[in-house]
């Protein structure tokens, strides 16, 4: 099943590659540099289906076409790369968070917190 992505899936993907750009120049796993936010993509840890943690920062990352299929395909590796990322407790944090059962998150408010953070990255 496909989960529909809307404007504040974009506004959440953009966000997540420019903090990548920021962090690493680029790909946050193989470390390539990239010209362009608009060269990677956001990766999600627990898939968007996962409304608990669909747009938590924490469960994305900003990846290169290829280390974002292979992470796809290998979870191991994937959840070592996540670990490794965001350290043990935040990591486990997470997973606590993707277990609970929220309301419905608030995508107003969202798509402001997501504004501002994109324009906190393009203005530095």
């Amino acid at each position: 099943m496909r989960v529909r992505i809307d404007p504040l899936d974009k506004l959440v993907s953009e966000y997540v590659r420019k903090r990548a750009m920021r962090r690493a120049g680029g790909c946050e796993r193989c470390l390539t540099p990239k010209t362009s936010w608009k060269e990677l993509q956001a990766c999600h840890f627990h898939g968007r289906s996962r409304r608990s943690v669909r747009y938590d920062e924490s469960n994305l990352c900003g990846l290169c076409f290829g280390c974002h299929q292979y992470l796809d395909s290998h979870a191991m590796e994937k959840v070592e790369f996540f670990k490794q990322l965001l350290g043990e407790e935040k990591f486990d944090l997470l997973n606590c968070r993707m277990r609970n059962t929220w309301p419905k998150p608030d995508k107003k408010m969202l798509m402001i917190y997501f504004t501002q953070k994109i324009e906190e990255l393009d203005a530095d």
